[in-house]
């Protein structure tokens, strides 16, 4: 068994997979949870949830007629993975993980519009690295793209409103008087 022919096969399969615009939807959706997570400091759940956006590209099934904008995208991306390595690429490849970093940690540390702001810079990004670098390939991933990051953005607001409704309520309950001691003293 020839292991570069397995990788290419199984790479084949995801690509075609990956044509299905249903995952270029759900994917910045990945986000939430991932916000979530950090917030609640949850290893496993930020583990997961970058478990499933890593493999939501071949959730769903190849389209039988793919678009031929997002073909092309593919072929962009296929191309670049695949090509030569130098250290400008390898740059470029570090900072989805990077800001993937940035973004857990600003939520970790509860810093929500600190965490917005990454999510939106990376979503800026993502499309200009695929206008840039891509060539125009990305204009097929703009309305996922902007339509996950409304949601995105619609959903951490809510989270910030809540945890803000939620921390004003609090402080506005008395504190709770402390428990008589059980211990008699003499």
């Amino acid at each position: 068994m020839d292991i570069a022919q397995v990788l290419a096969d199984f790479g084949d399969w995801a690509f075609d997979r990956h044509a299905n615009v249903l995952s270029w939807y759900i994917r910045p959706l990945f986000l939430l949870p991932l916000a979530w997570f950090a917030h609640r400091r949850s290893g496993w759940g930020i583990a997961g949830t970058l478990v499933a956006l890593a493999t939501s590209i071949f959730w769903f099934p190849a389209p039988a007629q793919p678009d031929p904008r997002v073909l092309e995208f593919l072929d962009f991306e296929r191309k670049w993975l695949t090509g030569t390595w130098d250290l400008q690429k390898v740059a470029q490849a570090m900072l989805a993980p990077l800001a993937l970093t940035a973004y857990c940690t600003a939520f970790w540390r509860r810093s929500v519009l600190w965490g917005l702001a990454l999510l939106n810079v990376m979503a800026a990004g993502k499309l200009l690295w695929g206008v840039v670098v891509g060539d125009g390939s990305a204009w097929a991933m703009t309305v996922p793209a902007l339509v996950g990051l409304l949601i995105c953005d619609a959903a951490v607001l809510e989270g910030l409103r809540r945890l803000r409704a939620r921390r004003e309520r609090d402080a506005s309950r008395p504190a709770p008087r402390p428990l008589a001691s059980s211990t008699a003293t003499s």
